[in-house]
């Protein structure tokens, strides 16, 4: 370890020590220094909003923190690059998580990290607690457990229910998509576009791509191209089973107008970003280190646009771009779900805000002259002022769009 590295580990224990362990703390939103105050905080004065709620369960949002309270909830068995580190260590990450939350979208979050023996008592431990909650975001649970956990919780819970690493990874990537291919001069729904991992987040981002027009995905993994006739095919992957006579990942990318990366570090070799069509897309999005880093894939083709998952280059595909405002927007309609139309919605406001031009006060956080949309800057910095009246208005604006639509067709 070097000296600058064991200065920064240093660092980032301090932070999380001192002045006191961890990142939250809980603060009252009433006044309690008399006994006044205190009997109506407590009892007697506490019996009247729960006979409120007892009558209609529906004031819990008037009487409660319920409507801005989110679960960010783990099982600790895919931490960040780190992978199954157990619930008790991935507490930092979920905690973090909860600044964010409050820091952009000024929602409460309570982090629980579950040791469950089974997936199906983790399933059960988050509906026993869901009451509680106006919204659940799972986070950091491998695949292929997490497709199953996030379906079952939805299938019977009537708050929100997102997977983070799954969908919150694909409206980033759809959003800084639309704007690449824009500036790129290409089509989504004429492009090919190839995937390399077909993990939690790939699976997402290409079904999210195809209910926004995309119509030529191929998905790669470790053995190869996922293909119709492949075999021992997940019921997971079924649908998004190429028809391509394809099997390696240099077969895909031959003519490729758009690489996705969300795999592991130097998997793309640049000879094969060399064989792409003309004014490709790389996303490189492998953290720390992306698949191809982008002085490698600039030095093979120089019409190339490129992003990655790290804040040191430009193009930064974050997810914190996505889940504090998707969240916001949720809660404020009252969602029952997080339905692909939202996601669709977030995807297009953060792919239009790129557009706009750049407060100045993105530009002192960045320590930045100047920023407008080209390739350089084709997605908001996480900093960006104007995310929650974009994103979160955009994603209520959809929710309350379907909501009406049900009401009208069931008639309630």
């Amino acid at each position: 370890m070097t000296e600058e590295q064991f200065s920064y580990k240093q660092r980032a224990l301090d932070y999380h020590a001192y002045p006191k362990p961890g990142k939250l703390s809980v603060e009252s939103s009433k006044p309690c220094a008399t006994g006044a105050e205190l009997s109506l905080a407590y009892t007697p004065g506490v019996a009247e909003p729960v006979r409120e709620i007892h009558r209609d369960p529906e004031t819990a949002y008037r009487y409660t923190n319920k409507g801005n309270l989110v679960a960010v909830i783990t099982d600790g068995t895919a931490v960040l690059g780190l992978g199954n580190v157990g619930p008790l260590a991935s507490k930092p990450v979920m905690e973090g998580k909860a600044v964010l939350f409050k820091r952009f979208a000024d929602i409460d979050v309570f982090d629980i990290e579950v040791d469950a023996p089974s997936v199906d008592a983790f399933i059960e431990t988050v509906v026993n607690i869901a009451p509680t909650f106006g919204g659940i975001n799972l986070e950091d649970i491998a695949a292929p457990h997490c497709f199953y956990i996030e379906r079952e919780l939805r299938r019977r819970l009537s708050i929100p229910v997102f997977h983070d690493d799954q969908h919150g990874t694909a409206v980033v990537i759809c959003a800084g998509l639309l704007n690449a291919l824009e500036i790129q001069g290409k089509q989504l729904s004429l492009v090919k576009i190839v995937f390399l991992g077909a993990g939690a987040a790939g699976m997402a981002t290409a079904r999210l791509l195809k209910a926004m027009g995309a119509t030529d995905i191929t998905l790669v993994n470790k053995t190869g191209v996922l293909h119709k006739g492949y075999a021992n095919a997940s019921p997971e992957v079924e649908d998004l089973l190429a028809e391509t006579e394809a099997r390696t990942l240099a077969d895909a990318m031959h003519d490729a107008d758009v690489f996705i990366g969300v795999s592991a570090a130097n998997a793309l070799p640049a000879e094969l970003v060399k064989t792409m069509a003309p004014r490709p897309v790389v996303f490189a999005l492998a953290n720390p280190d992306p698949e191809i880093l982008p002085s490698q894939a600039m030095a093979v083709r120089d019409d190339l646009l490129m992003a990655t998952g790290r804040s040191d280059f430009p193009n930064q595909v974050n997810n914190a771009l996505c889940f504090p405002y998707l969240f916001r927007g949720a809660l404020d309609a009252k969602a029952p779900q997080v339905s692909q139309n939202m996601q669709i919605a977030a995807a297009h406001a953060l792919a239009q805000l790129a557009r706009k031009p750049v407060p100045e006060s993105v530009l002192k956080a960045y320590d930045l002259d100047r920023l407008e949309f080209g390739k350089d800057y084709i997605i908001p910095k996480p900093f960006d002022p104007r995310l929650k009246e974009f994103v979160s208005e955009a994603v209520r604006q959809a929710s309350l769009a379907e909501q009406t639509e049900l009401t009208q067709k069931t008639g309630s």
